[in-house]
Formats: structure tokens, sequence, C-alpha cells
């Protein structure tokens, strides 16, 4: 909980803050790489760190939570960073970590806003940081344990068994572990991160969510080729069947719940990567739920994985598939992106949703027209969460 001394500091600077968040992540970033490289090399994506979306995510983390913690200052919005967690425990951060951001973030905080943060401000957003990061490293520690392993350490080596080429830019790795331990439990609709050595000698890591889970002990990931992605154009350009690949056990805090509501499995594009996990599980357990499966596409030969979504979806006892494709459906899809109008949506279900920002931004907002429950609407973003505080 925050104190009440510092939730009326807080609440009255949050704007003057929360304005130069952007300009405050930059700087963090910039000083801290620059004393430590090394932090770039099999942590920081150093491709998110280009584009922003690294620094916008962060700035956005932490203006939600500070909001929330000014707005009940008795209860500690934990539901916040869940996302988070799982984001840091796939790429192995641990707790010494947090001192050294809380060391460049201060900093930072105290060249972009100068005499403006006084001692008194200044100890009022240490505590809001030091109850964020004392949140996520007691959940980090609790998913660590869950998955049998203890500061960062959740790497293990792969075999791939099988290549298949999926469309022209999306490619499937079926995987089978090596070594006899045991392997962490995935639940339908999570991630694994990929631990790759690129050119220049710096390790990067990229999560790929499991598409499909085998009794066997087989997993697969489905990699689409990013345009300027690149551990994606190195999976694509150089792995073969007999090569290894090291991976973390399973994260991510969207995958499907049980329960008897029904389900509405809505993505696009590659989004449908975490979808057709959903749906290996409900097909392989004969549930009986209604699911009504809605994926968009640029055009039918672009749609990965679509022939487990038709088999799957078809299989299950209470299934409904909708494709939408913006050129050549061939008379398989309807036309156009998503539109929900005239669709029937189940009433009291529950969603799981996936793909572009502009897609799930648009496909949210109908669901919630069509009657879902806005609590009840579970996305999955690939990357940093830009639409975290989204109501």
């Amino acid at each position: 909980m925050l104190s009440a001394q510092s939730a009326v500091i807080v609440r009255a600077t949050l704007p003057v803050v929360g304005a130069n968040l952007d300009t405050i992540t930059e700087t963090f970033y910039a000083s801290m790489f620059a004393d430590r490289p090394e932090l770039l090399d099999g942590l920081f994506n150093r491709g998110n760190q280009r584009n922003g979306d690294q620094r916008r995510a962060l700035a956005g983390a932490v203006a939600a939570f500070a909001g929330a913690l000014v707005a009940r200052p008795d209860v500690r919005p934990d539901a916040l960073l869940s996302r988070i967690a799982h984001k840091h425990v796939a790429v192995g951060v641990t707790d010494d970590q947090y001192v050294i951001v809380h060391k460049y973030l201060f900093g930072a905080i105290a060249e972009v806003l100068g005499d403006a943060i006084t001692p008194e401000i200044a100890a009022a957003w240490d505590e809001v940081y030091w109850l964020m990061a004392g949140t996520l490293i007691a959940m980090e520690a609790r998913l660590y344990a869950e998955a049998g392993a203890r500061d960062g350490a959740t790497w293990r080596r792969w075999q791939v068994v099988e290549r298949r080429e999926e469309t022209e830019e999306v490619v499937s790795l079926v995987l089978r572990p090596r070594g006899d331990e045991p392997v962490p439990p995935a639940r339908p609709g999570q991630y694994v991160s990929v631990r790759v050595r690129m050119p220049d000698g710096v390790h990067q890591l990229r999560q790929y969510t499991l598409s499909w889970d085998g009794a066997d002990g087989l997993r697969r990931i489905t990699v689409k080729r990013a345009d300027e992605g690149e551990v994606s154009g190195l999976l694509h350009a150089t792995v073969a069947e007999g090569d290894e690949l090291t991976l973390s056990a399973p994260f991510g805090d969207v995958a499907l719940g049980e329960g008897d509501a029904p389900i509405v499995l809505a993505s696009a594009g590659i989004g449908c990567t975490p979808i057709t996990a959903m749906l290996h599980h409900l097909a392989r357990t004969k549930d009986t739920r209604r699911v009504l499966l809605l994926h968009a596409d640029r055009s039918r030969a672009a749609h990965a994985l679509r022939g487990d979504m038709e088999r799957l979806a078809d299989a299950l006892p209470a299934g409904k598939r909708i494709f939408w494709y913006e050129k050549d459906g061939e008379g398989q899809g309807r036309d156009g992106r998503m539109d929900l109008e005239g669709v029937d949506v189940p009433k009291g279900a529950v969603v799981y949703l996936c793909g572009p920002l502009e897609f799930m931004r648009s496909a949210r907002a109908q669901l919630i027209r069509a009657g879902v429950r806005p609590k009840d609407v579970h996305y999955e973003v690939f990357g940093p969460d830009l639409l975290l505080g989204v109501a």
C-alpha cells in the first residue's frame, strides 16, 4: 500500500511526471545501456529499443501503476503487473536487476525534471517504484518456482525434428527436448523465449507461442518473418531439421481457462498461434462448450495454420468458424476486415484475442458492443504491451 503522505505527493505530481515519462524512459535506457551494454546481450530486445516500443510500454506501465495507486492507495494493483511478470521470467530477469534499473531510472528522472524533483517528491516516487518492483519480484519468484527454476535458469536445449513452411512468411518448427529432465507443463496459449546468437555475437531473445503442445513431449513454435526482425529472419534462413535451439520454460498470463461459459477465439494474422493452441486443447479434451472462432487475414494463402484451425474447429461438438480475407478468399471466407455486424456472439462469452494492435482495438470494441463484458476479454500481445491501461 502507498503511504498517505506519498499518495498526496504522487497524485499532485503525476500529471508532470506522466507528461515527461517518454523522455524519462528514453534517457533511462540510453544511460543504462551506455554504462551496462552487457544488458543488451541476452536480455533486452534491441529491436524494441530501436523502434521505441519498449520505452513506450515502460512509460505506460509506470503511469498505469501510479495512477491505480493514487486512485486507491490502500490496494496494491497487482493485476496490472501479471503480464509484465510473465515477460520478465521468460527472459530470465533476476532480483538484482531491479537495483540497476532503479539507479538509472531515478537518474533519468532527476536529469529530465531537474530542480522540480525535491527530496520529498523523489521519496514518494521511490516508494511507488519499490512497491512495483517488490510486487514483480514476488510474482516472478512464484513463476520460477512453478517452472522448477530459480534465478532465471529456465533454459533448455531442444532439437528441431520437423520444419514446415506454413506460408511464404511463416514457418513452424516442431521441437523435442534434449535430456531426460521433466519438461515444465504449458497451458494453452502460453509462449516460450527462444535464445539465439546473432552474427555479431550478441544473444537475442524473442517470444513465440507454442502453437501445439503434444502429449508425447513434442512442441511446436510458429514464426512469422518480420520485415526487420533479426531473430525471425535468422530462424527462417538458417534453422533446419536436426538443429538445436535454446528455449525457456513456457510462460504467459493469457491461457485458456476452465469453466462452462461459451468461448470466442478471435485473431488476425500471426495472432492465430495462441488461438490454434487453444483449439488443439479443446479438440483433444472433446470440450462441449460453444466455441466461436473468428479470424481475419490478408488472404487465404497468407493464413498460417489455416488447415489446423479448420479441422480443429470443425471437430468441436459446438464449434463454428468465420474467416475474413481482404483479398483472394476464393469463396472460403467473408470479404474485407473482421466485421461482427450480424455475427451471433454467444451471451456470457469469454473472449481470447490476439493480433496486431489496430485489429485488437477494433475487435475488442466490436465485441463489447455485442454484449461481451470488458473483464471477459483477454488479449495476448506480441512484444511490449501498448494496450496496458485500456479499460
